[in-house]
């Protein structure tokens, strides 16, 4: 399986016509965050592929509707369904089954809580995302054997990647996450990578951690549902 992954800054070979003859063989596309709506709409678009987004702590746009659930002036219904004006699913705060694949597909968007802006949250508040998701992955390994196979954040895992700023700052709850139920990759944007040198793998457990910075793109074939 093939997974487009893009991150905090548009790839200019993404953006482009000549996407789909460059990424046509990936099954689909993930998000970390910090990216236009539109870039994603493009990608949907010129590529057909389903995609998969998170929020970073920047580009919030329709965050309050579609993750606070917030009423907005435009649409003035609180019975209104909250639904993006663009293409993709968001799964902040979310775990999801993609049966077509046969993936398991948890989102923790967000980065560390630095000056009390959208999509910021504390290390305490973080937990409390993960705790609300458990009955939900409770239910994943008794249906399907196992809790989630892939976790986007946008912020980093603590120690692995991360800065030292506290905005860039990892999240120590994400690695009792792992401990307990060990996905086989976490994926997340956020530090930026402007030397392509740079480390973007680490390996905590059983777990590959990825920093998916611009574009990335991921090749397991032992990963879900082949040709699904």
């Amino acid at each position: 399986m093939k997974i487009l992954c893009v991150a905090d800054e548009t790839d200019s070979l993404v953006y482009s016509p000549s996407s789909k003859r460059l990424f046509g063989d990936c099954d689909f596309v993930i998000s970390a965050g910090d990216l236009p709506l539109r870039y994603y709409d493009f990608i949907m678009t010129i590529m057909g592929k389903q995609l998969y987004y998170v929020y970073g702590n920047h580009n919030l746009e329709q965050f309050k509707e579609n993750v606070l659930k917030v009423q907005t002036p435009a649409t003035n219904d609180f019975n209104s369904p909250l639904t993006s004006h663009y293409s993709g699913e968001l799964i902040d705060g979310k775990c999801i089954y993609d049966k077509k694949r046969d993936l398991i597909i948890m989102g923790l968007g967000g980065s560390m809580l630095y000056n009390y802006g959208l999509s910021q949250y504390s290390e305490k508040q973080m937990k409390w995302r993960i705790n609300k998701l458990v009955p939900r992955l409770l239910y994943n390994k008794q249906k399907y054997g196992r809790y989630v196979d892939i976790l986007v954040t946008h912020a980093p895992v603590l120690g692995m990647g991360d800065g030292v700023d506290v905005c860039h700052r990892g999240f120590e709850c994400f690695k009792t996450f792992i401990d307990k139920y060990k996905p086989k990759y976490l994926l997340h944007g956020h530090v930026h990578l402007f030397d392509e040198n740079e480390n973007r793998f680490y390996k905590y457990g059983e777990t590959t951690i990825i920093n998916v910075y611009k574009s990335f793109v991921l090749d397991d074939t032992s990963l879900g549902r082949q040709n699904g």
